[in-house]
């Protein structure tokens, strides 16, 4: 499986057939991977950032936490934005164009 760090936005690959150990980092930068923005179920748009109403609480969603519905995503490197950042450029530079 193919992961997108949240720190560093580098690819990196991982056995997805095994659980994210607390220790586990990302091997470009050091960042420790088993942490909420790393989660599948991260969203700074929700209650608690989390969609997954059943887990607790974590205040520092960049630190290794012990959330029992930790699942890592493969895409939390990337905002959606970061996706389509040139489309995005493009559109917004054409409605403001001065004629």
């Amino acid at each position: 499986m193919e992961i997108i760090c949240y720190s560093c936005k580098k690819k990196f690959e991982r056995d997805e057939s095994r659980a994210v150990a607390r220790s586990e980092e990302c091997p470009e930068c050091g960042f420790l991977i088993r942490c909420c923005k790393m989660c599948d179920f991260y969203d700074s748009s929700t209650y608690n950032e989390c969609r997954e109403l059943m887990a607790e609480r974590v205040v520092d969603k960049d630190k290794v936490n012990f959330c029992n519905y930790f699942r890592i995503s493969s895409d939390k490197g990337l905002s959606p934005y970061d996706n389509d950042r040139k489309t995005m450029l493009g559109s917004a530079e054409s409605l403001f164009k001065k004629k």
